[in-house]
């Protein structure tokens, strides 16, 4: 008689991943089974990924509905290892990323009217499922984005948020080159923005804490600098004329509201930086002058190809620090310390 023969289940290949398993928990390095990808969804070899401070609501659970364990990391490079039912756009072996937009529903009223970016329902990579702090990851087609060949994965990583964020505002914000636009903070989007400040033909005024900073802005292609300890920047833009735009990117309102009184006439502040606390700006400021201020969120996928064929095309890099997987919660500290120069990014 014939013995049958059940054929053993082939052990799951694992990977590394750095995950938060609970609100305020301190990172994990763990093995995982690698995951597979679904209809429409891709599997991606992750290469690098960028530590933004936005990852703040992963580790610290402040992102409303957030669930655990959960891996961080929406600054993602890497090559698509598998692919899902029903994907053709998007090849096995092709380098791709992925940014703080993370996929849509397609069904609220701003994806009906093609305001991606403000969906009601919009995925965050390492919020709203499992991102780059790993060896591999899922994402769905719609979160994807070509990389160019001359960026590298390490120096496209923090482009894919800290990047779109500061070149997308800039180039929606109405200035024209000739025009003057006020960065303030020379961080980890202070230094992307004055770069696409300086190659979009503006005058930029860079303003940040210190006269050591002063050198490093005007290698990055600001005009001027002002060290917000020793000037008054708003009394020093109105010198200049007025900034016809400034980016607001210190986590401080009441740095931010400080600046105000530096717009020119039509002037907008462009409000990047996240503090808790109210700006603190009268009626009056804004009547006088027409002056108006815009808050700014990242952008789709589409606005990410565009900053990084930007960035191909006029040299705009990242200043880089690099860790390994293994250091995950040591390069994550190093990035809330504010001494980073000036983006964090993990390596595989």
């Amino acid at each position: 008689m014939a013995t049958l023969r059940v054929a053993a289940k082939p052990e799951a290949e694992l990977m590394k991943a750095a995950q938060i398993s609970r609100p305020g928990g301190d990172f994990e390095l763990v093995e995982r089974e690698i995951p597979e990808p679904g209809a429409g969804e891709v599997r991606i070899k992750v290469q690098a990924c960028g530590i933004c401070h936005s990852d703040v609501f992963t580790k610290e659970g402040s992102w409303p509905g957030i669930q655990y364990p959960r891996v961080p990391g929406h600054e993602v490079a890497g090559i698509i290892d598998q692919v899902g039912g029903g994907v053709s756009a998007w090849k096995k072996g092709q380098r791709v990323g992925v940014g703080w937009h993370g996929g849509q529903d397609n069904t609220c009223r701003e994806c009906r009217r093609g305001d991606f970016r403000n969906c009601r329902n919009l995925k965050i990579p390492g919020i709203s499922y499992d991102g780059g702090y790993q060896q591999y990851m899922v994402a769905p087609v719609e979160a994807l984005v070509s990389i160019p060949e001359s960026l590298t994965d390490v120096e496209a990583a923090p482009l894919l948020c800290a990047g779109i964020t500061t070149y997308n505002a800039l180039r929606h914000s109405g200035a024209f080159p000739g025009d003057l636009v006020a960065v303030q903070g020379i961080g980890g989007l202070g230094h992307l923005a004055v770069q696409f400040g300086n190659k979009f033909g503006y005058k930029v005024a860079a303003i940040g804490r210190g006269s050591e900073t002063a050198t490093l802005a005007k290698k990055l292609g600001a005009s001027v600098y002002m060290d917000s300890q020793s000037t008054n920047a708003a009394e020093a833009l109105q010198k200049l004329g007025g900034a016809q735009v400034i980016v607001a990117l210190a986590p401080s309102s009441k740095a931010m509201s400080e600046l105000f009184d530096g717009l020119a006439p039509n002037g907008k502040l462009i409000v990047i930086g996240v503090d808790s606390e109210p700006l603190q700006v009268t009626p009056v400021q804004l009547i006088t002058g027409s002056r108006t201020i815009e808050g700014w969120a990242s952008g789709t996928p589409a606005d990410m190809e565009d900053t990084l064929h930007f960035a191909e095309l006029t040299g705009v890099r990242p200043m880089i620090e690099t860790y390994p997987l293994e250091r995950a919660g040591e390069a994550y500290a190093r990035m809330m310390s504010g001494k980073a120069q000036f983006r964090v990014v993990l390596t595989m």
